[in-house]
């Protein structure tokens, strides 16, 4: 049997509604069978793998945590790391079978230059090139060894996010951008057909935020609903 796709989700305890929504849109949507980990930061601390210091420009409980993701595989296969502020559309199976060997990372690779200084509950918006593109990612993780527990531990934040670790861009693989499909930053006809949304702004699980993508905002409602309705 082949193994399941093993996700890990990055967690922030103010989001939770977020990333349960997100886990059953992924398994709604699956054809294959799924390993999803929530990275929940006080876990990852018990177990000695996590030690900064909350960064003033960090904006969610997982900015860093993410980049344990090879060492919890073992540097071994692959995996997909996704934000929690996401709807799957699509069949994940369909991003699964875009790995390519010859890269390290593969991601959509935005070109998000923000106009704002905050974004949600007024947390800092910080402008830096290859904004956005580790938000997704494939991983292929016996090529991802430069991230070390140490090195995670240590390495700023620009030197993560900016694939300071790899030996250069050419180790980074595109994705089609519909499989990180940003709301109300992208142009909302991309949307149409994305089999991945991304609410990097906010979303409406937020109260002040509730209509944030307009119809996105209503779809999202309607995935929240689905999952949590009750059967008679």
């Amino acid at each position: 049997m082949t193994q399941p796709i093993a996700i890990f989700i990055g967690y922030d305890p103010r989001e939770r509604a977020s990333t349960n929504v997100l886990i059953d849109s992924l398994y709604q949507h699956s054809s294959v069978p799924l390993a999803i980990t929530p990275l929940v930061t006080p876990q990852l601390e018990g177990q000695g793998l996590y030690r900064r210091e909350r960064d003033p420009k960090q904006s969610t409980a997982f900015s860093f945590t993410r980049f344990l993701v090879p060492h919890l595989m073992g540097y071994q296969g692959w995996a997909i790391f996704m934000d929690c502020d996401m709807l799957a559309r699509g069949d994940i199976a369909a991003l699964w079978a875009q790995r390519d060997e010859q890269f390290a990372v593969q991601c959509v690779q935005h070109e998000h230059e923000p106009g704002e200084t905050v974004k949600f509950l007024g947390e800092v918006q910080s402008a830096y090139p290859k904004k956005n593109w580790s938000s997704l990612m494939l991983l292929n993780c016996s090529r991802c060894t430069a991230l070390s527990v140490d090195y995670v531990n240590s390495a700023t934040g620009l030197e993560l996010h900016r694939f300071h670790w790899l030996a250069g861009d050419h180790e980074i693989g595109a994705l089609p951008e519909g499989w990180n499909h940003l709301v109300a930053v992208q142009d909302p006809a991309k949307a149409d057909g994305a089999p991945l949304l991304h609410w990097t702004l906010g979303g409406p699980w937020f109260r002040e935020q509730r209509t944030m993508g307009e119809g996105l905002a209503a779809e999202w409602f309607a995935a929240r609903d689905d999952a949590f309705r009750l059967w008679d």
